[in-house]
């Protein structure tokens, strides 16, 4: 990977870095050099490959821009290939599957904007510097040539557009002036957010500039492009910087606007937190919690145990978005947020419905702000067998995201009311696990079921025999688990004196 700076350089060293991160996938890169070069076209590693190469990161993806159309690149790339897929073929993008790895390669790019849809015209190009020209970050519009006859397949290193020093700098600039970036795809503005929370650099000022004038632009790319986005940036290293640029530059004001709502002013003698910041501070203090002893179940982010945990995060930057809407001063001069959590519920799953989630995401997230609160009215461990039960079931497969998120929710300064709380909040869990231990707290169900509900009684399936199972559910989480003939006899009074 041959440059024209001097060895002793910083860049000698990044560029040094790359290529230790590079050659352990060398293999594959020299033959799919050789399959292009014996096709008569140049392959160029590009874009986040080439970045993340640099900063030692090793990826699990790479992705290659080319001369070649696509129909040229399926004939020949399928009798080396292992499995090839044409998702994209509309782009120019190819995928391509070989010994493990997962490549995409896409034609050089010239495309056009009307600045209004929110696609582009696609249209080929063939140089490999108005394919770099046209990419959101200078730090994504570097590449590497591949020729099979070098070490490792590395051969040329192409930055015409000053990645690297921006790389070295840590900072995000556009390639082109930035209103031009964004208004062919607006979408980059929240893509420098994200690059903020998965790589920790800081925004140019004219990057920020232009972002804060063209936020509105925001709203012409679809739901789908959003959640993509906004997922990537909460599952980053620090999605708290990421969140705060977003809503500091008014993004957040389009695509989430409940956040940057709870920035509420805090009044003169300081009855509430600041919501907004508060609310940061859970997330950081979530994510601390994810890789510890509670951190064992797999997330919903597709990482492994203990990994980043997609659901978990939303919830702990969501959970007070209903603060806002019902502040009340009270008469002794308090504030009071009187069933913000069944409020913010309600917000949650409108907003992710309206990006487009899955059912289950936002049926989990939602139920996570619902619930974060139900553990403040455990008081020093008065809580009956009872509470805690349907505490477990109202939380489901969720009980151990709930415990996360109600102890990160803990931000107090006063730290013998901190300690009091993480105290109870253990003694909560103890008992928990007591209970389970005598009872199936995971499944808790009436002690008849159906069947014998409708034999027992003389009934035909219908609204009695649900209304004659919530009975028993409600009998069951009340008294724990009873043995049959107590159940039998609880159900027949219980419908006697109904009659």
């Amino acid at each position: 990977m041959p440059d024209d700076h001097d060895d002793a350089s910083p860049d000698a060293d990044l560029l040094a870095r790359a290529a230790v991160t590079l050659n352990r996938d060398g293999d594959v890169l020299r033959e799919i050099g050789a399959v292009f070069a014996g096709a008569g076209h140049r392959l160029y590693l590009v874009g986040g490959s080439v970045r993340d190469a640099l900063l030692g990161r090793a990826g699990c993806d790479l992705d290659f821009t080319t001369d070649a159309r696509p129909e040229q690149m399926q004939a020949f790339l399928r009798p080396w290939a292992d499995a090839l897929w044409d998702t994209g073929i509309e782009f120019g993008t190819l995928g391509v599957g070989k010994a493990g790895h997962r490549m995409e390669v896409t034609t050089f790019r010239a495309d056009s904007y009307d600045q209004v849809s929110r696609n582009p015209q696609v249209r080929y190009g063939d140089r490999l510097d108005d394919d770099l020209v046209r990419r959101d970050f200078t730090v994504n519009a570097m590449a590497v040539e591949i020729d099979a006859e070098k070490p490792g397949g590395l051969g040329e290193f192409h930055d015409p557009l000053g990645g690297l020093a921006a790389l070295r700098e840590q900072v995000l600039d556009t390639p082109s002036a930035p209103e031009v970036s964004f208004g062919d795809d607006p979408l980059r503005m929240l893509r420098a957010a994200r690059f903020t929370s998965q790589l920790g650099f800081a925004v140019a000022p004219r990057v920020r500039v232009a972002m804060t004038e063209m936020a509105q632009q925001l709203a012409r790319i679809t739901a789908e492009r959003v959640a993509t986005e906004l997922d990537k940036l909460l599952l980053g290293a620090d999605p708290v910087a990421g969140i705060d640029l977003m809503v500091q530059s008014g993004l957040g004001d389009v695509v989430l606007p409940e956040v940057g709502a709870m920035r509420m002013a805090i009044d003169e003698h300081h009855q509430h937190k600041d919501v907004y910041w508060h609310s940061l501070t859970v997330l950081r203090q979530a994510i601390d919690l994810e890789g510890g002893p509670r951190g064992q179940e797999r997330s919903d982010s597709g990482g492994e145990a203990g990994g980043p945990d997609l659901v978990l995060r939303w919830a702990a930057l969501l959970h007070d978005i209903g603060k806002p809407a019902t502040r009340r001063h009270e008469p002794d001069g308090g504030v009071s947020f009187h069933h913000h959590e069944v409020v913010g519920a309600k917000m949650a799953r409108k907003r992710m419905r309206a990006l487009k989630y899955s059912k289950q995401m936002v049926d989990d997230v939602s139920q996570l702000v619902f619930l974060h609160l139900r553990f403040h009215g455990y008081g020093d461990g008065k809580w009956t067998d009872s509470a805690v039960r349907r505490y477990v079931t109202d939380a489901g497969p969720l009980l151990e995201r709930l415990h996360k998120l109600v102890r990160a929710d803990c931000t107090t300064r006063n730290k013998r009311r901190a300690a009091r709380l993480q105290a109870n909040y253990d003694d909560l869990e103890r008992r928990i696990s007591e209970l389970a231990e005598k009872e199936d707290l995971q499944r808790v169900r009436p002690d008849l079921d159906g069947n014998e509900i409708m034999t027992l009684l003389g009934i035909p399936a219908g609204p009695q025999v649900g209304e004659a199972w919530r009975f028993l559910k409600e009998l069951r989480l009340d008294r724990g688990p009873l043995t049959h003939d107590e159940a039998v006899a609880e159900l027949l009074t219980w419908w006697n004196a109904k009659q």
